[in-house]
């Protein structure tokens, strides 16, 4: 290890502490981590001069000899633009600060636009963020639907028209800061692990926007795969299986491919859950027989998720989207059929959940990337 390696590591070890502790003095610090006094004066004082952490005056005490002082993360010391684009009429930013704060809030309308169009509308949306950060900008972070590469590269979101797009390098040439852009699902996944309920063990987050997708934490890192493909639940075959299903039961199956999806085949998981398509089945409803429709459309996702939560001992589901479509039956449905087909280990179950972080799920997410690419922080 070169000693530029031993003081990133450094940094990060004392950051995480205060991140998850909150302010203690320098002798605490070389207690919690190990480091010499020495190291530790060091490190804050290189801290101090980056603006990421503060001193916060004398720690109160009742016994005799000097107080410490205490350090803590300096809030304001630096600022996060994060983009949510999984929304299907709009795109979502928000500056936060290095406390998960947020400062301020924007948004750009889709308009159903893709390709090019939805690109410059990104860029958009990220100066106006730039523009209203009242001092240091730490990073980009931005989460997008479809399949995404480790180095950003979006190669595959039929729904913005976006395939073998460099999205990373080219908000990162044309905004000039550290950009990161990863998968939606992926992104709020790690928000609920940073943020949220998450145990920190393990979860899998199902994310329902424009398309559907799943971030899966186990123990306690995020499964991305080789191509950045795992969690692409919404592009099982539902109809095809529900078939195979009928046939292995002795039962005639049905001849109906079901509705066309995104990806241009039929009876995807994502053609039947997607909020448009959900939004579609409720339409014109009353109150039970939209229940009844959302139901199904929870038990749809249950006999997906079931092989995955059993085969990766998962228990903690959660489900990110709207409310008043993914909480109540569709939630309830979705845990009911997971319970039945899914078998415990030990005394616990599986349990499905509404995120902890609703709406700004993928937001905190983005910004819980960037945090930890700048300053090793998870």
């Amino acid at each position: 290890m070169l000693p530029s390696d031993a003081r990133i590591h450094h940094r990060a070890l004392v950051l995480q502490h205060l991140f998850d502790g909150g302010p203690v003095s320098r002798a605490d610090l070389s207690r919690l981590t190990g480091l010499t006094r020495v190291t530790v004066s060091d490190v804050v004082a290189d801290l101090i001069g980056d603006q990421l952490v503060i001193e916060l005056g004398l720690r109160p005490c009742s016994h005799v000899g000097k107080p410490a002082t205490l350090v803590g993360v300096n809030a304001s010391g630096a600022h996060i633009v994060c983009l949510d684009l999984s929304d299907d009429t709009v795109l979502r930013g928000a500056l936060y600060d290095l406390e998960g704060t947020v400062v301020t809030t924007t948004q750009v309308a889709l308009g159903g636009d893709t390709g090019e169009a939805a690109v410059l509308k990104t860029l958009a949306l990220a100066g106006r963020l730039l523009e209203a950060a009242p001092g240091r900008v730490l990073g980009v972070g931005v989460g997008t639907p479809g399949v995404v590469s480790l180095d950003g590269v979006v190669h595959h979101a039929p729904n913005l028209g976006w395939t073998d797009l460099g999205l990373q390098e080219r908000l990162q040439a044309d905004l000039g800061f550290h950009t990161y852009v990863a998968n939606d699902a992926d992104t709020a996944a790690l928000a609920e692990d940073t943020f949220g309920n998450g145990s920190g063990s393990g979860l899998v987050l199902v994310e329902i926007s424009h398309g559907v997708g799943a971030g899966i934490l186990l123990d306690g890192a995020l499964l991305r795969g080789p191509d950045g493909t795992a969690g692409e639940i919404g592009h099982v075959n539902v109809t095809a299986a529900a078939a195979l299903a009928a046939a292995t039961a002795g039962i005639e199956p049905s001849t109906d491919e079901g509705p066309e999806c995104s990806c241009g085949r039929r009876g995807c998981l994502e053609a039947f859950l997607s909020v448009p398509r959900l939004r579609a089945r409720v339409h014109g409803l009353d109150q039970a027989g939209a229940a009844a429709e959302l139901a199904a459309g929870g038990r749809q996702l249950g006999r997906v998720l079931a092989p995955v939560v059993q085969a990766l001992g998962l228990r903690d589901v959660v489900l990110s989207g709207p409310e008043e479509l993914l909480g109540g039956a569709f939630c309830e449905a979705t845990e009911a059929t997971l319970v039945a087909l899914t078998r415990p280990f030990g005394d616990a179950r599986v349990h499905v959940r509404m995120s902890a972080l609703g709406h700004d799920g993928i937001l905190a997410g983005a910004a819980a990337h960037v945090l930890g690419r700048e300053l090793g922080l998870s």
